[in-house]
């Protein structure tokens, strides 16, 4: 963990004393779905690893085209599987070829067994599903998969899909932080060029079981290129509606313009999040026309190198700032504002405690 020398380190959860301090110690509850990489990056025959809070899982998608996931350890010497390859269905160990099937148990060893059977040898396995062009792992206990809902989202379901871009940063900073900025339009300051949301009041602020849904009247897509692609006689884009769906975030423009966070907290420090962003519609720049679908795909790959990326950079370099200022001030005195902050960070805070609370919580911190 980073911090100046001679200058105690942050606190861990139990030690932490203010919302603060235990927010930005709080892990997410592994018994939810969870974005780890792109269904491209894992075509058949390869294997990456993700991780998820200091846990290193190895997925590969097997010669059938299923998705496969197992602890990231060969349980011979421990070397990581994801340093391997994909043979069939199974993955290999790159050191003495040991192969591990999606179940995780060990099915063949390549060399001589000195007159010894097949050791009884089982990894532990995940959930594993794709969906919106990205992987999902449940990390959690595998009983309670097929009960827990993932993100759904019927716009980009059925025949007629809404045009959509995905990108992801990898950023060191805790995963509550990128959910505070995500939804704080506090900060529009930062985005001053591409100027995303301007002008923004705090309208409504909910708490309603595991979600936070925040409203803002606020000045959409303002900047100077999304403003000439949004309908803005078909868009109310004065105002913007956000929630924090535990563990995952969206906003809602009129219904019109949507997003979706979905962060995977790597470890205390360091987040991937994902961002999913999808469009009912364009109009043709200078026309009043709308622009058909075929031809949305095409400019959202144009808008996501000139446009998003950029813009969520700026994102990017604030948090890891604050993660950095946080290291090294972490005992100054609390001074946000926006109630809507503080609502976020209580929940992650209680979602946390719950799971530490349970059996499997009590568990896996154990180890």
């Amino acid at each position: 963990m980073l911090h100046t020398i001679g200058r105690a380190p942050p606190p861990n959860f139990e030690e932490a004393r203010n919302k603060r301090q235990k927010v930005r110690a709080a892990g997410l509850d592994p018994n939810h779905w969870y974005a780890v990489e792109y269904a491209r990056a894992v075509p058949p025959g390869k294997v990456v690893e993700v991780t998820f809070w200091r846990r290193s899982v190895a997925v590969f998608r097997g010669d059938d085209g299923a998705l496969r996931a197992v602890d990231n350890r060969c349980a011979h010497r421990q070397l990581k599987l994801s340093g391997g390859r994909v043979h069939g269905c199974n993955v290999v160990c790159p050191y003495h070829g040991w192969e591990y099937g999606g179940d995780g148990k060990l099915c063949k060893v390549p060399h001589e067994l000195f007159g010894k059977p097949l050791p009884k040898i089982e990894l532990r396995h995940y959930p594993v599903r794709e969906r919106y062009g990205l992987v999902w792992v449940f990390f959690g206990d595998p009983a309670r998969a097929d009960a827990t809902p993932m993100p759904e989202i019927p716009e980009l379901d059925g025949p007629k899909p809404w045009a959509k871009l995905l990108v992801d940063f990898t950023w060191k900073a805790h995963h509550s932080m990128i959910i505070d900025n995500v939804s704080d339009f506090t900060h529009a300051y930062l985005h001053r060029k591409y100027r995303p949301f301007t002008d923004s009041t705090l309208t409504d602020l909910r708490v309603e079981g595991d979600r936070v849904y925040v409203s803002y009247d606020t000045k959409v897509a303002d900047g100077p290129l999304m403003k000439i692609f949004v309908d803005r006689k078909r868009t109310n884009v004065n105002a913007m509606t956000l929630c924090y769906q535990y563990p995952y975030q969206w906003s809602d423009t009129d219904g019109k313009i949507k997003d979706w966070c979905f962060c995977l907290p790597i470890d205390e420090q360091t987040t991937r999040a994902f961002f999913l962003f999808y469009f009912d519609g364009f109009k043709i720049p200078g026309l009043p026309l709308r622009m058909p679908r075929q031809v949305m795909e095409p400019v959202l790959g144009i808008a996501k190198q000139v446009v998003f990326k950029p813009l969520l950079e700026e994102d990017g370099v604030a948090v890891e700032a604050e993660q950095d200022g946080y290291n090294r001030h972490w005992q100054a005195p609390i001074a946000e504002l926006n109630p809507a902050v503080h609502a976020f960070q209580a929940l992650t805070i209680r979602k946390w405690e719950e799971y530490l609370a349970s059996s499997s919580g009590r568990v896996a911190e154990a180890r």
